[in-house]
């Protein structure tokens, strides 16, 4: 059956994960939450030289930590403890040299030396970024902990005036997060009333409620004083019992006495010890690191539901992300040449519903028939054409030597055919004007199919297919509005002749019209006729031209736009098939990122579940 250890390992091996996927909020300076940051941690906090690192060592078992005099610590280390089976080796893992497994631990102290004046320099500056060491072995219990900088209250020669504040802002951002439990280090020697670490602890958690108090160098301390109201609670009361421990001596360190030891010896002084020998009990670094253990037990229980329910909502996003971001692409040449289908019918799908009515644009084509092809035929030049001067002009030149007996009928078909010329300008612009309104409502439905944002190559084909497309829909329709004014040209309506003869019989003195055939008003009465017949014919082609755009270049761009690129297309090996789902690679590196938290967030979610409903 599962234990709590078990989900404390597990906690431990959700901050790892988030660690390496950098899905965290480990440098303090993040204020979105994070499964990290829902997570407990420790927090070990201290002035310089109070033996935050001795304490660290103890509870590790092991010797890892640089040493020296002033500012040692100079970036958060995120120590993450895993406990192994007995008998497994000890080792550890920097999360900056991946793959790389450290038995010999005086390598480890070199390397986090070797990391921090990467940053740092040789200087004694500080760096809010984080090395992060994980450390595996069946000697510790499943912790977290964040050794931070000590406190400092002066500036030494080499740091700004502002380290001293700089030191306090990085350990503060750390231990004001509600899941943070800060072990506040305090030496023995010196007046709790003056302790670093207890004023910042007092300021961010005043109940005392995160808080543990460890006292430091009791073995230091005069003959003849001890530490008992401090331990005991009755100098400073924290909601959980304070715990002294004794580390190692400088002497012990100069003889690599090693931590078993030293462990054993500090037993032995608290055991022996007069002053705190009814506490032994509950006092040294092993006692510590179970108190803090069960602590932790105490604070997953309480919080798995948040926990469930922050996993919960961020799977819902990153499942959006990845909806948004597209879903890998299968490796076959059949399920590409499927998926580059199905994105096409995904833009065809888009660009009809502009011109269906479903999204806008399509509306402007029936602008074009409504106001600009009837604007453009108002605006012909017939008053110019069908002038006196003109309409004389044409039947003069019309009958040659030989002047017309009854009525000028070449004059007439000059000047009709002269006239309907004009239309060829009003449907040659319908045309062009459709035509673009065309590409333009291509470019929204290409820029609106999310799907094909994350295959640059293939939309790039599909814009130039439906170009190519439109350009032979627009020359068709260019042709057969042409033809339609050519039509008009090439055989004229005789019933609207015939009329001419009889309306000259209906005036008042036939025989005038001999006698008027060349006066004025025998040429305006001919202008007259020619403008009537042209505005007949005005309005035949005013709906003849709008039906012959959409037939040729609407209906077949909603019907073929991409039937030539599908034929295309569907001769393209695989190789080529690739090359037209090419990504992007900063999506597809975003997509990777999205796809491995999921993954992490889903599997933190179901071994949560797992070991909760197994206690």
């Amino acid at each position: 059956m599962a234990t709590m250890e078990n989900l404390i390992g597990l906690v431990n091996r959700i901050q790892r994960a988030c660690t390496v996927l950098g899905d965290h909020g480990g440098d303090g300076a993040s204020a979105l939450p994070t499964l990290w940051e829902s997570l407990p941690s420790v927090a070990v906090v201290g002035g310089q030289s109070s033996g935050k690192s001795s304490v660290l060592e103890s509870i590790v078992g092991t010797d890892f930590l640089p040493r020296g005099s002033g500012i040692v610590t100079r970036r958060p280390l995120v120590l993450q403890l895993h406990k192994t089976d007995d008998g497994s080796p000890v080792y550890a893992e920097f999360l900056h040299r991946p793959n790389k497994k450290y038995t010999d631990f005086a390598k480890v102290r070199a390397e986090i030396q070797e990391e921090t004046d990467r940053l740092t320099g040789r200087t004694k500056m500080i760096s809010p970024v984080p090395i992060h060491l994980s450390i595996y072995s069946p000697h510790v219990v499943n912790l977290t902990l964040i050794d931070l900088p000590g406190l400092t209250k002066v500036a030494v020669e080499g740091q700004p005036e502002s380290i001293v504040e700089d030191i306090e802002n990085m350990v503060r951002s750390y231990v004001e997060k509600p899941n943070s439990i800060i072990l506040a280090i305090s030496p023995a020697n010196q007046d709790i009333a003056t302790s670093d670490a207890i004023k910042l602890a007092r300021e961010v958690d005043p109940t005392g409620e995160r808080t543990f108090g460890v006292l430091t160098k009791l073995d230091l301390m005069d003959k003849g004083t001890n530490a008992l109201d401090v331990l005991d609670g009755r100098s400073y009361r924290l909601q959980h019992p304070w715990v002294g421990v004794v580390n190692r001596s400088q002497a012990d360190i100069n003889k690599s006495v090693d931590m078993t030891a030293a462990r054993r010896k500090e037993r032995e002084y608290f055991a022996t010890s007069p002053d705190y020998g009814h506490l032994a009990n509950r006092m040294g670094s092993e006692y510590l690191a179970k108190l803090l253990s069960k602590h932790l037990e105490n604070v997953i229980k309480a919080r798995i539901p948040n926990i469930v329910s922050l996993i919960n909502k961020t799977v819902d996003e990153l499942e959006r992300e990845m909806d948004h971001l597209g879903r890998p692409i299968a490796v076959d040449a059949g399920a590409q040449l499927y998926t580059i289908l199905e994105l096409c019918r995904a833009f065809d799908r888009i660009f009809k519903e502009h011109l269906d009515g479903g999204r806008p644009g399509g509306e402007k084509i029936y602008g074009v028939f409504d106001n600009q092809l009837p604007a453009a035929l108002k605006k012909l030049p017939f008053d110019r054409h069908l002038s006196l001067q003109n309409v004389r002009k044409v039947v003069s030149e019309a009958d040659g030597y030989q002047p017309h007996l009854i009525a000028p009928e070449q004059g007439y078909r000059r000047l009709i055919e002269g006239s309907l010329g004009f239309f060829k300008g009003p449907a040659e612009a319908s045309v062009d004007t459709v035509h673009f309104i065309l590409k333009e409502l291509v470019r929204k439905a290409l820029s609106e199919t999310q799907e094909l944002k994350r295959f640059p190559t293939l939309q790039a084909e599909i814009a130039a297919a439906a170009g190519e497309a439109l350009e032979r829909f627009r020359e068709d329709g260019r042709k057969t509005a042409l033809r339609l004014v050519d039509m008009e040209s090439s055989y004229l309506t005789v019933d609207f002749f015939r009329k001419l003869p009889q309306e000259v019989e209906k005036g008042a003195n036939p025989g005038a019209s001999t006698i008027d055939r060349y006066t004025e008003g025998h040429f305006r009465r001919i202008g007259s006729n020619v403008s009537s017949y042209v505005g007949m014919v005005c309005e035949t082609l005013k709906n003849s031209i709008p039906k012959a755009v959409v037939y040729c270049q609407v209906r077949e761009a909603k019907r073929s736009l991409l039937n030539h690129f599908y034929t295309q297309v569907g001769k393209k090996e695989g190789k080529q098939l690739a090359t037209l789902l090419d990504e992007d690679p900063a999506l597809m590196e975003r997509r990777t990122a999205c796809a491995k938290r999921l993954e992490l967030y889903k599997s933190a979610r179901d071994e949560i579940d797992s070991v909760a409903w197994a206690r």
